[in-house]
Order: structure tokens, then sequence, then C-alpha cells
């Protein structure tokens, strides 16, 4: 199922204008690390989330921000072998502030592209939920403790 939902999102971003990204504890599976994956977390552009919601066959779902995510828009899109949870514009919050979820790296993995290893343990670590630093744990090797990102 892991690798048919990673095709399904390729395929959906094929046309994509712009960088985009899996994050989440499917992007910590494909860098190696041993967990479970229960939806695809997918980082885009508006632009590109628009196109991708208007083309998807399956169901969607438009959700609100959080206290501590936004995105604009984040959507649930039901139909693929795992769910997948696109989120445009990501921004979370911490010390006060929004930030923005932008990546500075990008490297394809079976067929989509994901954050190198050192940058998505720093992107788990800045949401802050036990359950995304846990993950970083599982790829935290010592040249993985940068904080540049």
């Amino acid at each position: 199922m892991f690798d048919a939902a990673l095709a399904q999102v390729a395929t959906a971003l094929r046309d994509a204008r712009d960088p985009w990204w899996v994050i989440g504890s499917a992007a910590v599976r494909l860098h190696g690390g041993a967990t479970s994956v229960a939806d695809i977390d997918v980082l885009v552009s508006a632009y590109d989330a628009t196109c991708v919601l208007r083309d998807w066959a399956g169901a969607v779902t438009i959700g609100v921000a959080s206290d501590l995510f936004r995105s604009h828009p984040f959507a649930r899109l039901d139909g693929a072998a795992l769910p997948v949870e696109m989120m445009a514009d990501l921004e979370v919050f911490g010390e006060g502030v929004w930030r923005r979820v932008l990546p500075v790296t990008r490297v394809a993995l079976c067929g989509v592209f994901v954050p190198v290893c050192e940058e998505l343990v720093a992107i788990l670590r800045s949401f802050g939920r036990d359950k995304d630093i846990a993950r970083a744990g599982l790829l935290d090797w010592p040249e993985a403790k940068s904080d540049q990102y």
C-alpha cells in the first residue's frame, strides 16, 4: 500500500509547477526509519494544491487551521492506497510566531521528493509534538543534528 500511495502522489504531482515534498512519517520511512505510515503528508504550493484538488478523482475534505498548524489550504484526499494530506504554504506556530515550513533541500526517493535527512529531522523537531520528535529520533544520527533549517 505504501509504494502504491507514493506512486499515486507522484502521478498527481507530475505536472507540478513548483517544488513539492513528502514529509512526516512517510519521509521518515523513505529515509530508513522504522515507522508506521497512516497517510502521506505532502507540502505543495497553493498553485499546485489548487490543480491537484481540481483533478483529484477521490473525495477531498478541506480542513481548518489548528493552534499549531495552518496551510492554505489543508486538504485530505481519499481514494489513494493511503490517505494523502496536502498542505499548501504550511506554517507552524512556535515561540509566539507563525513560521513557514519550506524545505531548502530536495532529494528523490521511490519516485517522490523529500527533504534530506538532516533537514527532515529539523522540520519534525520544529513541530514540537511528541510523535514528531519520536520520528525525528528514528533518524537522529550524530550527523543529523543540524538546526540550520
